[in-house]
This record gives structure tokens, C-alpha cells and sequence, in this order.
């Protein structure tokens, strides 16, 4: 049996992440989605909580029939501790064989610890990235079809858009 890290910030959870899933699945036995910045919210890049990101992701995963396959946990972010960073991640989430990423920074910092590393093929990244989304959500323009249809019912649940443009409001002053 074998178990990857799938690291990311999720803001919020969209399709290419849930492709990127799904192939990691076809590689290893149990994935851990590493949700990435776990202590940072409301913000424009990381505008959903670190609880929102797992119940979106979880909604899926529940969707999908994944729940023996899949654990969700959270990463906080070490600021400029670059080096310190594995360490955390190794004391915060339970034991992998493998963590994949696309993220230089992380890669090098795995590489460097040791860690077995492999990318994740990008999947229409033209159209499914996380910052054209929230983009999208702030102008008021149609942005659903970017996600899993969970995932397009929390954030409208939680009033999601409504906090990105009040974050992008306060940041135009």
C-alpha cells in the first residue's frame, strides 16, 4: 500500500485540482490533500478558512466515494522558515511514500530533505486556476462551472463571493 501528499492552497477546490486527485489515485493506494497557508483566511488569495477548504474538498470526496481513499488535513505556512518547512509538514500530517506538487519552492525544499517527489500532469490549467476564479467570483461573472458542483454550493452557502468583493473593496481604498 502506498500513500502520496497532494499539497495545495485550494482557494477554493476546482476542477483541475479534482483531475490532479484522481490521477494520483490511479498511482497510489491513499492520497493526503496537504491543504497549504492552513492559517491564513480572508484574504484575496486565500479568502476561504482552512475548515471551509475541508469541508469543500470533503463534499466531494464524499460525492465521489472516496472516503477510504482519501484524508484531508491542514499545513500551516512557516513564513520565511523555509527550512523548518518539511519538518512541520512531516509532524502535521500522517505518513506518505511520496508528496506531489508543482510548486518549485516545495519541491526543492522535499528534495532537499529527502522526500520522493513527483509533479502532477496540469490539467487545462488555461481555464481551471484558482486565481481566475476568484477573479471571476469578484466581478460577479459566472465562475460555477469551474468546480465541482459542491464546491459551487458551499462558497454561494457561505456567501463566498460576497466576502471576495467586500476583501477586494477593502484593499481598493
Amino acid at each position: 500500500m502506498t500513500r502520496g501528499l497532494y499539497i495545495g492552497r485550494f482557494q477554493p477546490f476546482h476542477k483541475g485540482h479534482l483531475a490532479a486527485l484522481e490521477w494520483i489515485l490511479q498511482r497510489e493506494s491513499e492520497v493526503i490533500i496537504g491543504i497549504g497557508s492552513a492559517q491564513y483566511s480572508h484574504t484575496l488569495k486565500n479568502p476561504f478558512t482552512l475548515g471551509e477548504r475541508i469541508e469543500m474538498i470533503w463534499s466531494v470526496i464524499k460525492e465521489r466515494g472516496l472516503t477510504d481513499r482519501v484524508l484531508v488535513t491542514g499545513i500551516p505556512d512557516t513564513d520565511n522558515h523555509h527550512n523548518l518547512w518539511v519538518s512541520l509538514v512531516l509532524a502535521w500530517v500522517p505518513k506518505f511514500d511520496v508528496a506531489y506538487t508543482n510548486d518549485p519552492l516545495s519541491r526543492r525544499l522535499f528534495k532537499e530533505a529527502g522526500v520522493n517527489v513527483k509533479s502532477i500532469p496540469l490539467y487545462k490549467r488555461g481555464i481551471y486556476r484558482a486565481t481566475t476564479i476568484r477573479e471571476l467570483m469578484i466581478r460577479g461573472e459566472r465562475w460555477e462551472e469551474l468546480v465541482p458542483e459542491a464546491v459551487a454550493k458551499f462558497i454561494k452557502k457561505i456567501g463566498g463571493e460576497q466576502r471576495l468583493r467586500e476583501i477586494y473593496g477593502a484593499t481598493q481604498r
